[in-house]
């Protein structure tokens, strides 16, 4: 293996802790970001925007986690890595990432907002560095668990659109050597305890109407919970073949299908029951037992 520099980060951060939203871990030793194309050079990063209150991050070749630590007198050990949306072009930073950490913490989980890269690197299968990313994530979450003060075996992931679909990825393919070995981190397993897509992009196969072969469901695939719209193209079919994947395999499962809502809200209120997904999500974390 080679040397542990990013662990050695994330433990020395374990010991300064910062104030809630200032704690970044880097995933990887500097240097060793793995499957970066040569062609992501300089000129492709653009500068961040803010458009309608929701900060995009429009470029990321130095992935990271953001500690949104639950408080320690509520903090109950459940830990979820979040996945903002964006395409895989750009990452709903604030809006599906900060947010909703600020969410989990006020019911005592704790929140890494992972800051995967993006724009695409391979336009066929967008989500291949993601999801090394998004394994690493886990790993290091575990390998800090005892500073963090969370539980390693009721640690999540949660994301939007093109983040729920890399989150059903993590969640099924977690077994996938998808880069190599890089400290003792690597040793711990990358398979998540639980999965919450939200809306999630990308799980249908366009030319049979079935789910993509991508979406491999099998007895090992965590539980999960998803919440989607009726009126947002496929996607909720989509997470309906998900859902009768899991029974299948006898996974625990549940699924939210609201009529109206589209894409892109995120947790904010609306006149659309949909904005009430977050108060079902607490509910299955708790019927679960992921909030004891």
């Amino acid at each position: 293996m080679k040397s542990p520099t990013a662990l050695s980060l994330c433990l020395a951060a374990l010991l300064c802790p910062a104030a809630p939203g200032e704690e970044l871990v880097p995933l990887w030793p500097a240097g060793e970001v793995p499957s970066e194309p040569e062609r992501m050079i300089e000129k492709w990063k653009p500068t961040t925007l803010d458009a309608q209150d929701k900060m995009r991050i429009a470029y990321v070749d130095a992935p990271e986690i953001e500690v949104r630590l639950a408080p320690e007198g509520k903090r109950n050990g459940a830990a979820v890595v979040i996945c903002p949306g964006g395409g895989y072009h750009i990452l709903a930073y604030s809006h599906e990432g900060t947010e909703i950490a600020d969410w989990f913490n006020s019911f005592g989980v704790s929140a890494f907002v992972l800051k995967y890269r993006v724009p695409r690197r391979d336009a066929e299968v967008p989500h291949t560095q993601p999801l090394q990313d998004v394994q690493r994530a886990i790993r290091l979450v575990r390998a800090g668990a005892d500073g963090w003060g969370v539980d390693p075996e009721r640690v999540g992931v949660l994301g939007f659109s093109a983040g729920g679909h890399l989150t059903v990825m993590a969640g099924t393919h977690y077994g996938d050597e998808t880069y190599d070995a890089v400290d003792d981190a690597d040793a711990l397993s990358a398979r998540p305890d639980f999965i919450m897509p939200i809306y999630a992009a990308y799980l249908g196969d366009k030319e049979t109407g079935g789910l993509s072969p991508l979406v491999a469901v099998d007895k090992a695939t965590p539980p999960a919970f998803l919440a989607v719209t009726h009126d947002d193209a496929t996607r909720g079919r989509d997470a309906a073949l998900f859902y009768a994947e899991l029974q299948r395999h006898g996974v625990t499962g549940e699924v939210h299908v609201y009529s109206r809502g589209g894409h892109g809200y995120g947790m904010r209120k609306s006149d659309n029951p949909v904005h009430t997904w977050p108060d079902r999500a607490r509910e299955w974390m708790g019927a679960m037992g992921l909030l004891d």
